[in-house]
C-alpha cells in the first residue's frame, strides 16, 4: 500500500473514533500505528514537567511477543536515550539494529529496558506534535515483522515521510481528549464539591433551626419561670406573644420585626423573676416600700436579658412596658415615640389580656368591656395618656381579631 493510501487510511481511523478516555484513544492508537507499519511491539510517552524538567512517561505498551507488564517510570528529554532525543529534537529515526547505533549519532539504546525472553532489533521513533507544531510525546515502534513467521527487519525509509501528517494528527487529538478529560476530571470535582458544600449547608441549616429551637424553648421556659409566683397562666404569654405579633403586622412592621416580637412579648415580666417572693404572693395592696419592690421587675428583666444581643427586643420590652404616652409610666419616664415601639404594642397586649382574665381579685371582663375601657377609659386607665394613638386606633379597628386569638387560647 503506497504511502498517501496509509495516510488516508489512518485518517479514516481517526475520523471514526468516537468519546473515548485518553488511555483508549492511546491504545487504539498504539495498536493502529503498529497494523500499518507491521510493528510487534511499540510504546507511546507523553510529555510532562517533573520538578521543572521534562520527562517522558509511557502510557501505551503494547507486545505481540512477550506480556507486557505495567511500568512506572519516566526517562528525560534530551541527548543519551532514543525517546529523549526525539522528544527533544523532533527528529524521527529509522534505526534498522539498536545495537549496531553508530558511535557518532547523540543517542543510544538503553539495554536495561530489554526482557531475557525478548531482543529488540528495529526501531521507528517520531514525536507526536499538536496542532500548534509544539511536541506533546514520542511513539516508539519496534521490530517491524510484515511476515510473523520470519525475523524483524527494519522499518522502510518511506515510513518516514508517512509518519509526519500521522503524528500531528494524532498529537492534536491526544492533547484535544486529554484536555476534555481534565476539564471533566474538574467538573466532576466540581459537582462533588458543590455537593459537599450542600451538604455542609443542610448541616448548618439543621444546626440552626435545632438552635433555635433550643433558644425558644430557653425563651418559653424563662417566661413560665417569671410566672411562678403569679396568677398568671403558661396561656398569659403565650397571648401576649400572639396579640404583639398581630399588631406589629397591623402597624406594617417588617416580617422580621415582627416574627422578634412574636417571641420578646413573653418576657415583658421576667424581671419577676428577681422580685421578693413576698412582695409577689401577698393577696392584699401593696405598701410603698412593696410597690417600689414590684416597680423594680422592669430593671430586673432588663439586666436579666440585656447581656445577650439576641434578647435587645426583649430587654427593651421588659424594661419599657410601664412607660405610658404622656410620660407618666415608670421606669424612666419617657414619653411618645422616645419608647421603643415593641414596649408601645405589649403595653396594649398585655393591659388587654390582664382585663379579659380572671384573677382573685376581679372577674374577667367580656371583650366589649376590654375593648370599651381601652378605647374610652375609666378610673384606672387613660387611653390618651396611657397608650400611642396610633396602636390604639388599629386595636380598635382590628379588636376581633384579637378577641380571636383569646377564643383559641383561653384557659
Amino acid at each position: 500500500m503506497a504511502v498517501t493510501d496509509k495516510v488516508l487510511e489512518f485518517l479514516e481511523f481517526m475520523e471514526a473514533q468516537g468519546k473515548q478516555s485518553v488511555a483508549a484513544l492511546l491504545d487504539s492508537l498504539l495498536r493502529k500505528s503498529r497494523d500499518m507499519t507491521g510493528a510487534e511491539a511499540g510504546t507511546i510517552f507523553i510529555l510532562h514537567n517533573n520538578g521543572g524538567k521534562k520527562r517522558l512517561r509511557p502510557v501505551a505498551l503494547q507486545n505481540d511477543q512477550v506480556k507486557v507488564r505495567k511500568v512506572n517510570f519516566d526517562i528525560p528529554v534530551g541527548q543519551g536515550t532514543i525517546a529523549g532525543h526525539v522528544a527533544a529534537t523532533g527528529e524521527t529515526l529509522r534505526i534498522s539494529d539498536v545495537y549496531a547505533i553508530p558511535t557518532d549519532r547523540a543517542c543510544r539504546f538503553d539495554p536495561s529496558f530489554e526482557r531475557p525472553d525478548y531482543r529488540t532489533r528495529s526501531m521507528l521513533c517520531f514525536a507526536l506534535r499538536n496542532y500548534h507544531d509544539r511536541i506533546i510525546g514520542v511513539v516508539q515502534l519496534i521490530n517491524c515483522r510484515p511476515d510473523k513467521r520470519r525475523a524483524p527487519v527494519p522499518f522502510p525509509r518511506s515510513f518516514i515521510r508517512m509518519v509526519t501528517p500521522i503524528a500531528r494528527v494524532a498529537g492534536g487529538s491526544i492533547e484535544r481528549t486529554m484536555m476534555l478529560e481534565r476539564i471533566e476530571h474538574k467538573n466532576a470535582t466540581l459537582r462533588e464539591r458543590n455537593r459537599l458544600l450542600a451538604e455542609q449547608r443542610q448541616r448548618i441549616v439543621n444546626l440552626q433551626q435545632d438552635t433555635e429551637e433550643a433558644f425558644q424553648v430557653s425563651i418559653r421556659l424563662l417566661a413560665s419561670a417569671a410566672e411562678i409566683h403569679d396568677e398568671e397562666t403558661g396561656h398569659h404569654i403565650v397571648r401576649v406573644n400572639e396579640y404583639s405579633y398581630l399588631l406589629a403586622q397591623l402597624a406594617g412592621m417588617p416580617d422580621v420585626w415582627c416574627d422578634e416580637i412574636r417571641y420578646s412579648a413573653q418576657l415583658h415580666d421576667v424581671g419577676k423573676m428577681s422580685v421578693d417572693a413576698a412582695v409577689l404572693k401577698k393577696k392584699g395592696p401593696l405598701n410603698a416600700s412593696e410597690r417600689q419592690e414590684m416597680d423594680r421587675h422592669t430593671e430586673y428583666g432588663f439586666q436579666i436579658l440585656s447581656s445577650s444581643t439576641r434578647m435587645n427586643m426583649g430587654a427593651e420590652i421588659a424594661h419599657y412596658h410601664h412607660e405610658k404616652w404622656d410620660g407618666t409610666g415608670y421606669p424612666t419616664g419617657l414619653k411618645g415615640e422616645a419608647i421603643p415601639l415593641s414596649a408601645r404594642i405589649v403595653q396594649i397586649a398585655d393591659t388587654y389580656d390582664a382585663l379579659r382574665s380572671t384573677r382573685p381579685y376581679k372577674r374577667g371582663f367580656t371583650h366589649e368591656e376590654s375593648v370599651r375601657i381601652m378605647t374610652e377609659g375609666d378610673e384606672r386607665i387613660d387611653p390618651l395618656a396611657h397608650y400611642d394613638p396610633r396602636l390604639l386606633q388599629l386595636f380598635g379597628a382590628h379588636h376581633l381579631q384579637f378577641a380571636a386569638i383569646w377564643d383559641r387560647l383561653q384557659d
